[in-house]
């Protein structure tokens, strides 16, 4: 034995592997009240999410949204909920799963998983495996296009919270943001054409973000201008003109004044003009989840629909589909950069490689 080893059960000097964490906001285990108060605690305990002083915020979320809220949530979640369980779960689980697929095929050998910010599979417990499986290098994927302190700040946190606890860090990479990356932006003018070409096109695409208070804007949070670009380019790529265009924001809670202009508030106002078919799509939303499915095409049909117009489509989110896996290919491996994530054959392929060459070379 070399006189230095270290005795069982240490394992320093381990091969190095590399792991991506892609990660998403979360969901409650079940659409029970139970389960959907033990999100919304976590949730709306994050001072990303609520910047109010807890002295302030505690009794508020405690004494009163937490009493009423989760009956309500419970009962959106469960018009939403499949089979297999929560939308925006079902979506990461699959967009993982496919990712490491694509990133096999182009020859990177890395590990992926999937984890979300609230709820589980929680971050910690996500990079824990990845230790366990020898990972010394991580890249951390938020499933947030736009960034935002309130979303990829929040990732962040939790990763950093989670390597405070540890001795051996392994080398840690965040992607802050893929607004305007062009495979994105064609996997989402993909989304739109395929709807199109099966349902006929609207007189007008509503874009539909993700709301923040705005004076996170004037705080200097960059996610009102990188949601602006997003959709400038999307309506670049689709060909569209200023009027065939909206873009909205949605999910405002609290009184607060939120990113304007609103989505449901505009919907009514196009329906009340002489509207009679919009498409609406989310492009901040990469997997569809409550504020999709429950909120844009369940209440804002509604509204749509009771204010005079006469067809609401609604456009999928990214999900699946093939363009978006493979633009998310593309950014984890423009992210890894540098890492050694090539495959290295073994012996016994570098032995059949040479002899299919010698073979060739006695034919020739």
């Amino acid at each position: 034995m070399p006189p230095f080893a270290p005795e069982p059960p240490f394992t320093h000097g381990q091969t190095p592997r590399i792991g991506v964490l892609l990660c998403n906001l979360g969901t409650p285990d079940t659409p029970t009240p139970a389960d959907v108060r033990r999100y919304l605690e976590q949730f709306l305990s994050d001072q990303r999410v609520v910047e109010i002083p807890p002295l302030l915020w505690k009794p508020i979320l405690y004494g009163f949204i937490l009493r009423s809220r989760p009956a309500q949530s419970a009962a959106k979640y469960r018009s939403v909920w499949t089979p297999e369980g929560s939308p925006l779960k079902v979506w990461t689980e699959k967009q993982a799963l496919m990712l490491r697929g694509w990133l096999g095929e182009a020859g990177h050998q890395v590990l992926v998983r999937y984890a979300m910010r609230y709820g589980s599979p929680s971050i910690p417990e996500q990079l824990d495996a990845f230790k366990a499986e020898g990972a010394t290098r991580i890249l951390v994927l938020p499933a947030y296009p736009q960034y935002s302190g309130t979303t990829t700040a929040s990732v962040i946190d939790a990763v950093n919270a989670w390597s405070a606890r540890q001795r051996h860090l392994p080398e840690l990479r965040f992607v802050n943001r893929y607004h305007d990356d062009p495979g994105y932006i064609a996997a989402l003018a993909a989304r739109v054409e395929t709807h199109w070409r099966a349902e006929g096109r609207g007189e007008v695409l509503l874009m539909s973000f993700h709301g923040v208070p705005e004076r996170t804007l004037k705080l200097g949070d960059p996610y009102h201008c990188e949601a602006l670009k997003t959709a400038r380019l999307l309506a670049s790529e689709l060909g569209l003109h200023q009027h065939e265009v909206k873009v909205t924001f949605q999910s405002r809670f609290g009184k607060a004044k939120w990113l304007e202009p609103y989505t449901e508030p505009t919907l009514v106002q196009l329906a009340q003009s002489g509207v009679k078919r919009v498409d609406v799509v989310c492009p901040g939303f990469t997997s569809d989840c409550l504020e999709t499915l429950e909120e844009i095409n369940m209440e804002a049909r509604h509204a749509f629909m009771n204010a005079g117009g006469e067809q609401f489509h609604y456009i999928p989110c990214l999900n699946d589909s093939h363009p978006w896996i493979a633009a998310l290919s593309g950014i984890a491996q423009q992210h890894m950069a540098g890492w050694p994530t090539r495959r290295v054959p073994d012996a016994r392929a570098l032995e059949a490689s040479a002899a299919r060459a010698r073979e060739r070379g006695a034919a020739a």
